[in-house]
């Protein structure tokens, strides 16, 4: 695990959190050391402040979501909704606000790496769905369309998953919010409007008109029963 954050001092206290939590962690102090330590060590998640010299954390987040699929909790002093969209639409898993409760920190690494573990033994068996071009694969944590590999971040692909689980089915911004990180403080349900955009551009033959994740006005989204499905 690695904590990338310019405060000297704030870093070492969720390093030590995160120690006592059980996991090993590295500390870096700007985004050029972040990103060549994750390139080096590989780490299972990183906890990126996003107001670092040199390259800050936005552009850190984006070089990372390129080259793996690294898991990334974001921070910032910041608290308008416009970083934090932003932060989401980089590929980011998670966002928190300074001044950040450590015990709060701490639950949410949690929650992102049990999250992104693959597969239980003990679990039954999941088969893949189908809906139109899109194949969805809730053991493998993969996404297909044409039978080629698609790309999402996990909040994407939470999204993804729950609505495919019961096309036609239709899904509050609140509900899927749910499903992606728990309801946060520091978000709002904008930010699921962020993650449908982003899927759309993936999935959709024509994002503008979509057949597949398609909006139900004044309530959410749905998953198309079919194509055709209006």
């Amino acid at each position: 695990m690695l904590v990338a954050d310019d405060d000297a001092r704030h870093a070492e206290g969720i390093r030590r959190y995160l120690v006592a939590d059980g996991h090993d962690a590295a500390v870096v102090h700007d985004g050029r050391a972040a990103l060549d330590v994750a390139r080096r060590d590989r780490p299972d998640l990183i906890v990126l402040d996003v107001m670092m010299p040199g390259l800050d954390g936005l552009h850190v987040c984006r070089t990372l979501r390129e080259e793996s699929d690294v898991l990334v909790l974001m921070l910032t002093a910041r608290s308008t909704e416009n970083d934090m969209l932003l932060g989401l639409e980089l590929g980011a898993d998670d966002y928190l606000t300074k001044p950040v409760s450590p015990r709060e920190l701490v639950a949410r690494v949690r929650t992102l790496l049990r999250r992104a573990s693959r597969g239980d033994p003990d679990a039954p068996a999941r088969r893949i769905r189908r809906i139109g071009r899109v194949g969805i694969d809730p053991a493998g944590h993969r996404v297909t369309v044409d039978d080629q590999p698609v790309d999402c971040t996990r909040g994407e692909f939470a999204i993804l998953a729950a609505l495919s689980e019961q096309p036609g089915r239709v899904l509050t911004r609140a509900q899927l919010l749910h499903h992606t990180r728990g309801i946060d403080r520091s978000s709002t349900e904008r930010t699921i409007d962020v993650y449908v955009v982003n899927l759309r551009r993936k999935i959709e033959a024509d994002p503008r008109r979509p057949r597949l994740l398609l909006t139900v006005h004044g309530v959410g989204y749905k998953m198309a029963a079919d194509p055709g499905d209006r």
